[in-house]
């Protein structure tokens, strides 16, 4: 079953997408490379799969569990606004997590090449909130999902980056993912605060959680890079969460060439032109650098 994570967005995303594909997917490195050579629009659209090679949970399918609780779960503004302290207690340790982690060569190689062509229009599409992207060097990039470094206050809305740690000393040594654990028992007003003068309202992770919408800035820009790219590389993305799910598919419908990078096959793999099986660290680096 597919994961419709922004309601608001699925009608103007989904529609039929006929397949594109006739033949096999070719997985010609070189081929490949020549059409990226004469490309002038270039799109890396990333997803889990790139940021798991760096060690941080994908909390996807079977193994997506913190403690006893499905991550999805607790992703909610639901799920925040009944026990905002267990969120807390899970987005703290995913933020520890991806501190500790480093850019992988997937990660790398994507920042190189859009070094490497300043000729070219090169644009990362993430659906990753872990930073990496940033961390290695990207700089047109577009999180779609928001950033685990940003908080945003619930009460005046302001959004600021914060990379403290632990974020507030109450979560200091909390969120692990001991199975045991149920609950947490941190007080609300032990909770990361707004700073700000008169307000001092509760922060959130400035996240994208189900139920919500993409920042209508952020959607739009992706939409119209999108739209205009001669090609995309889809990169460790499960092609299963939309509206980033359609992404792709729509471009490959509208004549641009699409190339998969994945452990293995998606839903989505018969709408693209090129697929290179293994890790994002080892076919990246070959195919940007040929």
């Amino acid at each position: 079953m597919l994961i419709r994570l922004f309601v608001t967005h699925n009608k103007k995303l989904l529609g039929h997408l006929p397949s594109v594909m006739a033949t096999r997917q070719s997985s010609d490195m070189a081929k490949f490379n020549e059409t990226l050579k004469s490309a002038k629009n270039i799109v890396f659209l990333s997803g889990a799969g790139i940021s798991a090679e760096s060690g941080i949970p994908t909390f996807r399918g079977a193994g997506g569990m913190w403690r006893k609780y499905r991550a999805a779960a607790l992703a909610t503004p639901e799920a925040f606004g009944t026990t905002p302290s267990l969120v807390w207690e899970f987005y703290h340790y995913r933020r520890e997590v991806a501190a500790k982690a480093e850019p992988n060569p997937g990660h790398l190689a994507i920042a190189k090449f859009e070094k490497n062509n300043p000729d070219k229009t090169v644009t990362v599409i993430t659906q990753n909130v872990d930073g990496l992207h940033a961390r290695a060097g990207t700089k047109n990039l577009l999180e779609l999902h928001g950033n685990l470094y940003k908080t945003r206050c619930t009460k005046c809305k302001e959004v600021l980056v914060n990379t403290d740690s632990p974020i507030c000393e109450a979560l200091a040594n909390r969120g692990a993912p001991d199975v045991d654990q149920v609950g947490s028992d941190i007080p609300v007003r032990n909770l990361p605060h707004c700073k700000k003068s008169g307000c001092k309202g509760l922060l959130r992770p400035h996240i994208v959680w189900f139920g919500e919408s993409l920042e209508a800035a952020v959607l739009d820009k992706a939409e119209s890079v999108m739209s205009s790219c001669d090609v995309c590389l889809v990169v460790g993305t499960s092609s299963v969460v939309y509206p980033a799910a359609m992404f792709a598919p729509q471009a490959a419908a509208r004549g641009a060439i699409v190339a998969e990078f994945n452990l293995k096959p998606t839903p989505a793999t018969p709408d693209f032109h090129y697929y290179f099986e293994g890790p994002c660290g080892m076919t990246l680096p070959k195919v940007l650098s040929e």
